[in-house]
């Protein structure tokens, strides 16, 4: 066998106190940038849709964030952006990055609030600078392909409402391939400040499914489990999950009143912005504490999982096509028992999946400055239900790395020290723009109860 189990004791890689913040000069940069995309398109304006759900395009593009309401930025070519928000996101509107006139859009807000004074909405939109044969870039957080409608760009993932109104003005397009595409999009190719950022997302997450692994034991409950990842406030991407026993099959699980017993599967996965780790095992201190037709899990299972993993590590890097991390993935697991169901990797943003390039034949190439989850999940549908070793990389050119080891030190000897880990101790190798985010990253114990007991490739 090409792995093995050893008593393997994680490093404590340090944990940051202070976040990043992304510079004003960062966002007028993107915003300027992303202007010059839609007029290059021939659009005359442009409308950024966002809720508490999918807030991500505009919260790239002004450091606005929605919450409880929806929100909309309109830009209209030669006039002055505007925000449109419901009452309680005023406050923070105003703090946005770029220069906008916010304006109160009452039924943005919550059902039973006051809309007594409330023009219509093409009144608004008009008063932002829209005219009457004007072509307008909708944007909400999907766009199509030709695969899925014969007229992709016609096909907007906004409110009905407010199609209608952009159209009564002219042609409407999606456009959020400008920001979404997962080769050219703007979001996926992120400056030094944000991966800085999602770095400190990454450890702290990543920290607390390590505190919560080290400490859980049957007899408590999940909800008691819950706890010990001990968050620190930080926005979440995806909702947490934690689940136990035979409802680990169901996947998208919250934590529930079950009582954790020995000798079951558990799944945990949680996400702050920019970040998420996930690991999946046995609740045991061995295959003795498991059913006896399930004894062999690491052999059958866990072992070809992790060293599938070893691989893509070793594999990913600027260059690769993301149809070769995918051929790889599925020659080494393309048994129907391990019903490989999603893209095996994905680009990481403000939401836990922003694209990916990695899918079957794809000639996308993957280049620096790109965020990138190692998202390989087995769905046996059976009792040995799945292993799990999710965690994010950055990948980083000379330059890049040469940057955020000046601007950031801290952040790079975090990154430099958990590949040395990985490498010299796991032996996983990795091309030298692979940047680990997690504190986590590549290390898998099976069986939980077996603190450190964990996978390296011989």
């Amino acid at each position: 066998m090409p792995v093995e189990l050893r008593h393997i004791e994680l490093p404590d890689f340090g944990t940051p106190t202070i976040r990043p913040e992304i510079a004003k000069a960062v966002y007028e940069d993107r915003f300027h940038r992303f202007l010059t995309a839609i007029w290059a398109r021939g659009f005359d304006a442009v409308a950024v849709y966002g809720d508490r759900e999918h807030c991500a395009n505009i919260a790239y593009l002004t450091g606005f964030d929605p919450r409880f309401e929806e929100a909309l930025l309109i830009v209209a070519k030669g006039k002055k952006p505007v925000l449109l928000t419901g009452i309680e996101n005023q406050g923070v509107a105003r703090k946005s990055a770029i220069d906008a006139e916010v304006v109160i859009y009452k039924p943005f807000g919550l059902l039973g609030q006051d809309r007594t004074d409330t023009k219509f909405l093409p009144d608004y939109l008009a008063e932002a600078g829209l005219e009457t044969g004007s072509r307008i870039a909708a944007i909400g957080w999907k766009y199509y392909t030709h695969r899925e409608h014969p007229k992709p760009s016609t096909c907007l993932d906004i409110p009905s409402y407010l199609a209608d109104a952009l159209r009564g003005f002219g042609p409407v397009g999606n456009a959020a391939d400008v920001l979404m595409d997962s080769s050219t999009g703007l979001r996926t190719h992120i400056e030094v400040d944000e991966i800085a950022q999602f770095e400190f997302a990454a450890t702290h997450g990543s920290e607390a499914v390590r505190r919560l692994l080290r400490n859980v034991k049957p007899g408590i409950t999940e909800l008691e489990a819950s706890q010990l990842l001990a968050p620190i406030g930080l926005p979440l991407s995806a909702h947490t999950l934690l689940t136990s026993g035979e409802s680990v099959a169901d996947g998208l699980r919250s934590p529930s009143s079950k009582t954790i017993q020995r000798g079951d599967p558990f799944l945990i996965a949680f996400s702050y912005v920019g970040a998420l780790t996930a690991r999946a095992g046995f609740v045991a201190d061995g295959p003795d504490d498991l059913d006896d037709n399930i004894r062999d899990y690491v052999e059958r299972l866990a072992a070809p999982y992790f060293e599938t993993v070893c691989d893509w590590y070793s594999t990913v890097g600027i260059g690769v096509e993301g149809g070769r991390l995918d051929a790889l993935v599925r020659e080494r697991l393309g048994d129907p028992f391990f019903n490989v169901l999603l893209n095996p990797g994905h680009l990481l943003h403000l939401e836990e999946w922003i694209n990916s390039p990695i899918y079957p034949n794809s000639v996308e190439t993957l280049h620096s400055h790109s965020a990138l989850q190692m998202d390989i999940i087995p769905a046996t549908g059976s009792a040995y239900q799945t292993a799990n070793a999710e965690d994010g990389i950055v990948l980083l050119d000379e330059r890049g790395r040469a940057e955020i080891r000046e601007k950031y030190p801290d952040c790079w000897e975090r990154m430099r020290a958990r590949r040395e880990f990985m490498v010299d101790y796991l032996g996983i190798n990795l091309k030298e723009e692979v940047m680990p985010m997690s504190n986590l990253c590549g290390y898998l114990t099976p069986f939980i109860l077996a603190r450190d007991l964990a996978f390296v490739r011989t």
